[in-house]
């Protein structure tokens, strides 16, 4: 039976072949928009202020980045990594801190492992510390090695351990905190650059140090005392820097004085045999005259301060008592 095409039906047929030419097309364009918008949107990125951008491209090291907005290749090529090298990162041990920015506020449950640690002299300590680092070289620390942080944990651990184990249990709970702190940090230090991880160690601190509780009160004493044993140093110290400068400021005002007498008398010496030897010339050339003038000098000097006077007689007849020269007058002798 033969077919019989009217004109609607080959219009309609025509539509259809149109309709079907244009629907690729249709997707393409679509296709193309999604595209675009996908590379679009993944173009830009931000790096927050305390952080530093690590670019990437096609894997290889491309750059850093500066807080701020930036641009980069989409699709893949270019890849950006974070790293918070403006903020001082922390690792706790033996306690974990339950409320950020409240140390009050900490557990130590099923952390025992990484608290208890053995001394030198064969006892057991109970430690808390704080690691503080911060990240010096963000590519380094992301690409050099897996994962930074267990790292850095496991040779802090290890560091402390080495440390705690050299010195006996009296250095580590009372005196030698601060020292065996800085020696930590040190040696935390010196592997972390043979590693090479980008990492600046800020500080080791020991948080808590206490014994093992069946020993605590025992070791409280020992505290105790070492404590006493310091303020009485300390006011011994003070003792001494009050006497012993008064001591020596005396000291010098007596040499002082014995020096100063020590000169006096060696004039005064002088100035007798001077006196001497000027006599001596007088005598020499006058014999006779000079005894008689150091005679009556003499007298003069020794009769006043007698009571009475006696003159013996030349002859031999004794002493003859002569009228006192001193003679009593009101309100004192003369």
């Amino acid at each position: 039976m033969p077919s019989q095409f009217s004109g609607d039906d080959l219009q309609q047929l025509v539509n259809r072949l149109r309709q079907s030419r244009s629907l690729p097309r249709l997707v393409f364009s679509a296709a193309i928009i999604l595209l675009l918008v996908i590379g679009l949107a993944s173009s830009f990125y931000k790096v927050e202020t305390e952080e530093t951008g690590v670019l990437l491209r096609f894997g290889r090291f491309s750059g850093f980045a500066e807080p701020g907005l930036h641009l980069k290749i989409p699709f893949g090529i270019d890849h950006v990594y974070k790293a918070k090298t403006g903020r001082v990162l922390k690792e706790e041990f033996g306690f974990r801190t339950l409320q950020a920015g409240v140390r009050s506020t900490y557990s130590k449950r099923n952390l025992e492992d990484e608290s208890l640690t053995l001394t030198g002299d064969l006892n057991v300590s109970d430690v808390e510390w704080i690691v503080q680092y911060q990240i010096s070289d963000p590519f380094k620390f992301l690409f050099r090695i897996h994962d930074p942080e267990s790292t850095i944990r496991d040779l802090a651990e290890a560091v402390v351990r080495k440390v705690v184990g050299n010195s006996n249990v009296t250095e580590v709970l009372t005196t030698e905190r601060a020292i065996l702190a800085d020696r930590i940090q040190s040696d935390l230090q010196e592997i972390l650059n043979s590693y090479d991880i980008g990492v600046r160690i800020v500080t080791v601190k020991f948080q808590d140090v206490n014994p093992p509780d069946p020993v605590k009160a025992a070791f409280n004493e020992v505290n105790e005392a070492e404590q006493q044993k310091e303020s009485l140093i300390f006011q011994a110290r003070e003792q001494y820097n009050r006497e012993v400068p008064k001591a020596r400021g005396v000291a010098r005002r007596t040499i002082q004085e014995a020096e100063g007498y020590a000169v006096e008398r060696i004039n005064k010496a002088k100035g007798e045999t001077s006196r001497f030897l000027a006599l001596l010339g007088e005598y020499r050339k006058a014999p006779d005259v000079t005894r008689q003038r150091l005679y009556l000098e003499t007298l003069e000097k020794v009769l006043p301060k007698l009571e009475e006077i006696y003159i013996m007689d030349r002859e031999g007849a004794g002493a003859l008592p002569l009228l006192p020269l001193r003679t009593e007058k009101k309100g004192g002798r003369q």
